[in-house]
């Protein structure tokens, strides 16, 4: 006899093996029909007979999983980045050093651009400041290919003549080339002043531009003449002024990042990484130790102060 409690039992064991096997599907367990279907499949297939419609297995579909990755360089916090990686800044070895020697070779200031250069050659007791910009211009318009005591004496033969806009319009040809010559180029100089003057008479009214883009675009004005014509007429430092002298030395320091090939190539290599609290010096700088010491053809590295820091003094 079984107990109401036993009975109970054995009723709930059945059911919940019932249960268990609905919930599992036919034939999963073994020797269910799936078994059966799947053996007969792989039967089928050895003995090469027609199959029967068999299930195919489909594979499972890969979950894609989402992996966090803790940040680094204390950057943890919501809404913090990591600060990008600051790269220095290129800049010659030892330019420092060579750039206090050649302050230190140049403090005589008795190169003939500390005493013929542009800022010397206008004068001084002429009242309209468009007049002394005027000439300070010229000056630099003479000074391209030419030495700084021919222009000089050029200048100094205008000024005698009245150096204004409406003097120079008013000259003929013939005379302006007898009064500049020997200036290098000056026949076209000639046709550059006569150009230049005509257009600061009607659109300046006698003076000369404030930009260097209205420099340049006069005739016979290259950006070293804006530049120096900027900082002497305006007293405004708008870049650095390069001529073959700071050209030539620039490379032979290796100032530049690579080998340039045109002053203004030099001049954009330079203000890349020299300060610009300096670009004011440096032309007259190098240009007065162009003139003395590091010369074009034969430069005297016995008596530069540079000579062991020089990378090109091993060659001459």
């Amino acid at each position: 006899m079984w107990s109401a409690r036993g009975w109970y039992a054995l009723v709930g064991l059945r059911m919940w093996t019932r249960s268990r096997s609905r919930s599992r599907g036919p034939g999963t367990g073994p020797g269910g029909d799936g078994e059966k279907v799947a053996v007969r499949c792989r039967e089928e297939a050895a003995s090469g007979s027609k199959p029967h419609h068999c299930p195919v297995k489909r594979p499972r579909k890969a979950r894609r999983l989402h992996v966090a990755y803790e940040a680094v360089d204390g950057a943890r916090e919501e809404g913090k980045r990591a600060a990008p990686l600051q790269v220095a800044p290129w800049e010659p070895q030892d330019w420092q050093r060579q750039l206090e020697n050649i302050r230190t070779m140049r403090s005589g200031k008795d190169a003939p651009v500390d005493h013929l250069g542009a800022e010397h050659c206008y004068d001084s007791t002429v009242s309209p400041k468009q007049v002394r910009r005027y000439q300070v211009l010229l000056s630099l318009m003479l000074s391209s290919q030419t030495k700084d005591q021919v222009t000089a004496s050029a200048m100094q033969k205008l000024r005698a003549q009245g150096l204004t806009v409406d003097s120079i319009l008013q000259m003929d040809d013939h005379t302006l080339g007898a009064l500049i010559y020997p200036v290098g180029f000056w026949r076209s100089k000639v046709k550059y002043i006569k150009q230049t003057s005509a257009i600061l008479q009607q659109q300046y009214d006698g003076d000369i531009p404030a930009s260097v883009a209205e420099l340049v675009a006069l005739p016979g004005v290259g950006p070293k003449m804006a530049h120096l014509a900027m900082a002497v007429a305006w007293g405004t430092v708008s870049g650095i002024a390069v001529d073959t002298h700071v050209h030539r030395i620039a490379n032979r320091l290796q100032w530049t990042k690579r080998p340039t090939k045109a002053p203004e190539q030099t001049r954009a290599a330079l203000e890349d990484w020299l300060p610009r609290e300096l670009w004011g010096e440096i032309n007259a700088l190098l240009v007065g130790f162009g003139q003395q010491i590091c010369l074009p053809l034969h430069p005297r590295c016995q008596a530069c102060l540079n000579q062991t820091l020089c990378p090109s003094a091993q060659g001459f």
